[in-house]
């Protein structure tokens, strides 16, 4: 029977593509199905996996682990650059078709730095039946291993995204809403362990004074900050309920009802309000999750403030598309030039603009940006310190720690413990 991936992917079109990848970057490339079973192999096998995999339990298989890394990179929303259990790096991007994971690309093993003696006793210590003998061989062998610099690991990670997720139309725009998802869910996370660490009586206490705050920057049309509010709001209602599903929607009619409110209040044409509000209330019984219900919301407040702000303010526009494009592609190399190029400005123009606009320069809230996306993996991942900083678009660990400390006050290990 044909692997399920080719229903969605013509076979010969995914080989001419993979192969030609291959070429180029001349490191190993598989492709997986969605449970890490190899359907097509590009390279050479090396003697280093070979000789780890001959020590490996049933329980602790390649194909594991690259299945486990698959659905990660799923729920990232973009390439995902790991390390396996021998030590390698490796790079995987999940194929995606309606929200489902049913195959991925998976690049390596390669290395990101010299060989030590280190790589090797690591694999030692885990797996105890290596003799001192097996790890002088696999020293050996690691110095064969093809060795990749972290900044073209990136820019490898960059273009592996721009080949794949166009191969699906679904895939790319799956992978914007799955980093919102996650980015808004590590925002909630934040402001329950805030409500959870005040004094009992203002925790158990209705934040009236976030309606209020929700509502004023409603008014002002700031997009970013009400969803924040919201979001803190939401965090309220989620740790007030138990996270209880029923009562997450029921008080977020209540919130969707004021939100339209004040959206009538500043002038939004009462038929709009009147159809996204229905629309709202029609989907309550489609959402699953308090994740989908929660992103939904973030929805609702964009287009009600939308009514209020019509795109008729073209600057506004602009820039909305600016930082959609920034949030959509912070972890590669961006300039303010390429930035400006999109939305088709001069730059000097679009930069202008964009900190009238923010209150930000561009390099000030790219920077921002990375620092928010390194704080969530920090918090919610195991991830080492040097994938944290690729995947948020620094070249290198030592630069990403200054930076993270500058604007934080701590280096990204104080702020992890």
């Amino acid at each position: 029977m044909e692997p399920y991936i080719y229903t969605f992917i013509e076979k010969s079109k995914m080989t001419d593509l993979l192969e030609a990848l291959h070429c180029c970057i001349e490191l190993p490339i598989q492709l997986l199905d969605e449970d890490g079973n190899v359907l097509e192999y590009y390279g050479t096998k090396s003697t280093y996996c070979q000789h780890v995999v001959s020590h490996l339990s049933a329980k602790d298989t390649c194909r594991e682990i690259h299945a486990t890394a698959g659905k990660r990179a799923m729920n990232l929303g973009t390439s995902y650059i790991f390390s396996c259990h021998s030590n390698l790096s490796h790079i995987v991007f999940p194929l995606i078709n309606h929200e489902v994971l049913f195959g991925s690309i998976l690049i390596g093993p390669f290395l990101m730095e010299p060989v030590d003696s280190t790589l090797v006793l690591d694999v030692g210590r885990r797996y105890p039946d290596f003799t001192m003998e097996d790890l002088m061989e696999l020293y050996d062998d690691a110095a064969e291993m093809p060795q990749v610099e972290p900044a073209k690991v990136t820019q490898i990670s960059r273009l592996i995204y721009f080949l794949m997720s166009n191969l699906i139309n679904d895939t790319r725009e799956q992978f914007i809403i799955n980093q919102k998802k996650l980015h808004q869910q590590a925002k909630i996370s934040e402001s329950i362990q805030m409500y959870k660490t005040s004094t009992p009586a203002s925790a158990e206490q209705y934040p009236l004074d976030k309606e209020r705050l929700l509502l004023s920057k409603v008014k002002e049309g700031n997009v970013k900050e009400a969803s924040a509010v919201l979001n803190d709001l939401l965090g309220y209602v989620f740790l007030s309920s138990g996270n209880d599903l029923a009562t997450v929607k029921y008080r977020s009619i209540e919130l969707c009802s004021l939100l339209s409110r004040a959206a009538l209040e500043n002038g939004a044409a009462s038929n709009q309000i009147f159809s996204l509000n229905n629309q709202f209330m029609q989907s309550m019984d489609t959402y699953r999750s308090t994740d989908e219900l929660c992103y939904a919301m973030i929805e609702v407040l964009t287009a009600f403030m939308e009514c209020m702000f019509p795109p008729a303010l073209e600057n506004s526009r602009l820039i909305r598309n600016a930082m959609n494009y920034i949030s959509t592609n912070f972890a590669s190399p961006l300039t303010l030039e390429e930035v400006a190029g999109y939305v088709h400005l001069n730059p000097s123009y679009f930069s202008r603009i964009f900190k009238q606009s923010l209150g930000l320069s561009f390099k000030e809230y790219l920077t921002q940006v990375r620092i928010e996306e390194a704080k969530r993996l920090l918090d919610h991942t195991e991830y080492s310190l040097l994938d944290i900083a690729i995947a948020v678009g620094f070249d290198n660990q030592s630069y990403f720690t200054s930076v993270f400390k500058k604007n934080t006050g701590l280096t990204p290990g104080q702020y992890r413990k």
